[in-house]
């Protein structure tokens, strides 16, 4: 049997050796590197792409402490965790009312929510530039009811926070549906009964419940939002750099590919140990239903 499973098993293990661990190994590789003469990279092994996101180089030759890059870093985090709130507390309502429809109502909502992703994120994100923009259909409503000229809301940190809610908010709306659809209607009205008002009953037996789906639905958001590079580049102008783009940017126009490596491995790091903790949690929590 053991053997058997092996086998079985041996063909999913080999494609993700071929399209995960050996790329990361590559990406790493390259971290390493050294920087060629004309761009690109030489073989080598070195801490200079590492170094350089603390550290720049003075005239002298001595090592200056820079916080650029801990700024961007710094930036990319907030901005995910920002995403991540928001979108939890879009979603929970949103999700709470489709269950609470008829199945054929709830299919034409679901497929309403799902329906973004039958659109290139490209043609999303410029619709934001569009709305947001001069004369956009924001500035445009807000002169129509006697507003004056309110000026361009693009390439802001707010532009591209919207940008971002909207292009990940089905994926935290799904999983927390997949978990409000499954409460106990009795639950709800014993809480009632026992003449609990619905902050209350919102505290204390709904958000409890869903937390399983909320949880879920932050990792599904805060991880692609750590490397999202069409909102800083469209909405945010370049003005507003994340981690995403430094990368585009380092194997792009900058040609210093290790340092671009090295910032993917910070990135990869930070979703590894955001993904690590959430499997801790989800194992403590198995342990205590199994106890």
């Amino acid at each position: 049997m053991r053997k058997g499973a092996f086998f079985g098993l041996l063909p999913a293990w080999l494609v993700m050796a071929l399209t995960l661990v050996v790329p990361i190994g590559i990406v790493i590789a390259v971290s390493l590197a050294e920087r060629g003469a004309y761009g690109g990279f030489e073989w080598g092994f070195s801490f200079e792409a590492y170094r350089q996101i603390l550290f720049t180089e003075g005239w002298s030759g001595e090592l200056e402490f820079d916080p650029k890059y801990l700024i961007i870093i710094g930036r990319t985090v907030l901005l995910a965790v920002a995403t991540m709130l928001i979108c939890m507390v879009i979603a929970l309502p949103v999700a709470y009312v489709i269950s609470l429809c008829r199945p054929k109502t709830k299919t034409l909502l679901l497929y309403l929510v799902t329906l973004p992703f039958w659109v290139s994120m490209i043609v999303r994100v410029y619709a934001w530039q569009i709305i947001l923009g001069n004369n956009g259909i924001i500035e445009k409503a807000w002169q129509l009811f006697g507003g004056g000229d309110i000026g361009t809301l693009l390439f802001t940190p707010g532009a591209m926070l919207t940008g971002m809610v909207y292009s990940y908010i089905p994926l935290m709306v799904l999983p927390v549906y997949a978990t409000v659809e499954k409460l106990d209607g009795a639950l709800l009205e014993a809480s009632h009964d026992l003449y609990a008002n619905r902050w209350v009953t919102l505290r204390r037996i709904i958000l409890p419940l869903s937390w399983p789906g909320l949880a879920a639905g932050a990792i599904l958001v805060f991880v692609p939002a750590l490397g999202t590079v069409l909102e800083p580049m469209i909405l945010g102008g370049g003005k507003q750099m994340m981690m995403g783009t430094l990368i585009q940017t380092q194997f792009g126009g900058g040609r210093n590919w290790p340092f671009g490596s090295a910032v993917a491995v910070v990135l990869m790091a930070m979703a590894a140990i955001v993904l690590t903790i959430n499997a801790q949690r989800a194992r403590k929590n198995a342990m205590k239903g199994l106890s």
